[in-house]
């Protein structure tokens, strides 16, 4: 999930303290970057466009080394699993029969998703900005066997032509990381085939109201929901090197359905019993109180 989701997330969305395990966790990262420091700025598509590409090359090792295994990324087979709820593709099909349909994931980062849509006979293909990400991905595609196309390109401007999917999807990938989603909107709305489903996941808007952190603090309402300015990470220049924007739950309705597609569904997975992992913010505290995953499912009309 990269971008997470594969891209998930780093480990945030909102506001980080910037602690020392937070530091551990994205230690090459701090390396290749330097010092950074969180705030809230505007930016246009091509400076997050260029900030996310720096930050996932940077991390995809570290990301790789926290999170790899929970989402089957470096199996040959892969897996899809849509959020840290560990809410699987087998178990849920929200997107339908894959088999003999063409698929594109987008924010794909090391393509576990797409290998394993691969391997249950649909025609994959995987999406991602970042080379560090997809580099992860073709090794293991090589591994696998299958022939798993990567292409690197932002989601704000899909290099296909219309009418060329059945299903698109994203776990937790590419939609959270632009600054124009509602642009992202139509361009999945224009590359899928009548009929066609586009569905994904992203951090719970409501989270955006509580700091990133797994424990009590985490469950204090602190920031404002409305307020739409991204969280970035700047390097001692100011130059920004990671973006995250928020968009509530209408604005994600609202953008979906300006560009021609329908909602038929918001799946808000709730925390398993059984899991007691912390991913980041998530953890089984708040998973028990209020959501941290929304998914969007949506179709173009036939």
């Amino acid at each position: 999930m990269s971008g997470s989701v594969n891209p998930l997330s780093p480990d945030s969305s909102g506001d980080s303290d910037g602690t020392d395990d937070e530091t551990a966790r994205h230690a090459n990262a701090q390396t290749v970057l330097g010092e950074t420091r969180p705030t809230r700025t505007r930016l246009g598509s091509l400076e997050s466009e260029r900030a996310n590409r720096v930050w996932w090359d940077a991390d995809a090792e570290d990301y790789h080394r926290t999170h790899g295994d929970f989402l089957g990324a470096d199996s040959a087979d892969g897996e899809f699993v849509w959020c840290p709820e560990g809410l699987h593709e087998a178990d849920v099909q929200l997107l339908g029969p894959v088999s003999g349909r063409d698929v594109l994931e987008l924010g794909c980062g090391s393509a576990p998703c797409a290998r394993w849509l691969a391997g249950q006979g649909a025609r994959a293909v995987g999406l991602d900005i970042s080379m560090g990400m997809l580099q992860r991905g073709r090794t293991a595609t090589a591994a696998s066997g299958r022939a798993v196309p990567l292409v690197q390109a932002g989601a704000e401007n899909l290099p296909f032509a219309d009418a060329s999917f059945d299903i698109v999807c994203s776990a937790f990938g590419g939609v959270p990381f632009v600054a124009d989603s509602a642009r992202v909107m139509r361009e999945v709305a224009r590359v899928l085939r009548p009929g066609g489903r586009w569905v994904f996941s992203v951090n719970h808007p409501m989270r955006w109201i509580f700091p990133d952190d797994p424990g009590e603090q985490g469950l204090v309402a602190m920031f404002p929901y409305f307020d739409r300015t991204p969280y970035v990470e700047v390097d001692p220049t100011g130059r920004a090197t990671y973006a995250e924007h928020h968009r509530t739950v209408g604005d994600r309705v609202r953008e979906l359905v300006a560009a021609g597609l329908e909602v038929y569904d918001i799946v808000e997975p709730e925390w398993p019993e059984h899991l007691d992992r912390e991913w980041g913010q998530w953890s089984p505290l708040r998973g028990s109180i209020f959501p941290g995953t929304a998914i969007f499912c949506s179709r173009k009309s036939a």
